[in-house]
């Protein structure tokens, strides 16, 4: 592992500066996965957050990124509640739509070592919480058989691609957000809301729906509905209250 750089910010728990890392997680012998860790002052878990499209975020070294994404704009909001958040790049373009590469063994093996990397190194809970492509990524990990899915507390889903599912012998707590006015004909209401009716009545499962602020752009695009943009205090704070409670 190779710390690439220290970024400081001010955390809304302490008045202290809270030191956010670029990690390089090592895959094999293959390029390392980047991610950015933004910690919380006495964190209670974690979550890995895996944007949609092609999954790019293309993180400095200084932890900045061009991406507009959703995730990005709302990195900070997870520490107040305690949560430690990562933002986990790729070096490769995953895709999207129906040619996207995030079922395949590769990377699966990368996330699988990205989740491994954070519960050695922080030993909390890890949530794994994926927006629209990025719900591919999440829900075919826990589909992955019993030890996998075992390797993360819980899962959370937001703007759900049309594709996206989890089998009915995952037990972990699973939670989907979605955008009353998403507009994109990929990530329907329908998908996250089957995605809760058909998990088994001993698991715990909630469907939370928002409304408003404003859309901007492509109607599959972090600066529209989809995006939930102009939302992402609530859409944070739905997401860390569930992590908490479960």
């Amino acid at each position: 592992m190779k710390l690439l750089q220290t970024v400081f910010f001010l955390s809304a728990l302490t008045p202290s500066l809270v030191a956010a890392q670029v990690l390089d997680v090592p895959f094999q012998d293959d390029v390392p996965t980047r991610t950015l860790l933004i910690p919380a002052s006495k964190a209670r878990a974690v979550v890995l957050l895996f944007p949609g499209g092609g999954g790019f975020l293309r993180l400095k070294d200084d932890g900045s990124t061009n991406n507009f994404h959703t995730f990005v704009r709302s990195k900070d909001l997870w520490a107040p509640y305690g949560i430690d958040a990562v933002l986990v790049d790729t070096p490769y373009d995953l895709g999207a739509g129906s040619r996207n590469l995030r079922s395949i063994r590769n990377h699966q093996q990368r996330l699988s070592s990205v989740v491994r990397y954070y519960q050695e190194k922080l030993k909390l809970p890890i949530w794994i919480f994926g927006h629209s492509m990025g719900t591919v990524s999440v829900t075919e990990f826990v589909n992955g058989g019993k030890d996998q899915a075992g390797m993360v507390a819980g899962v959370i889903v937001a703007g759900t691609y049309r594709t996206a599912s989890i089998d009915s012998d995952v037990q972990a707590p699973v939670l989907a957000i979605h955008h009353l006015q998403d507009g994109c004909a990929n990530t329907p209401l329908s998908t996250s809301e089957g995605i809760i009716k058909s998990r088994p009545g001993t698991s715990v499962a909630q469907f939370i729906s928002m409304d408003g602020g404003i859309s901007e752009g492509d109607v599959c695009g972090s600066k529209a509905y989809h995006g939930f943009n102009e939302k992402e205090p609530e859409f944070v704070k739905t997401a860390a209250q569930f992590i908490l409670k479960n």
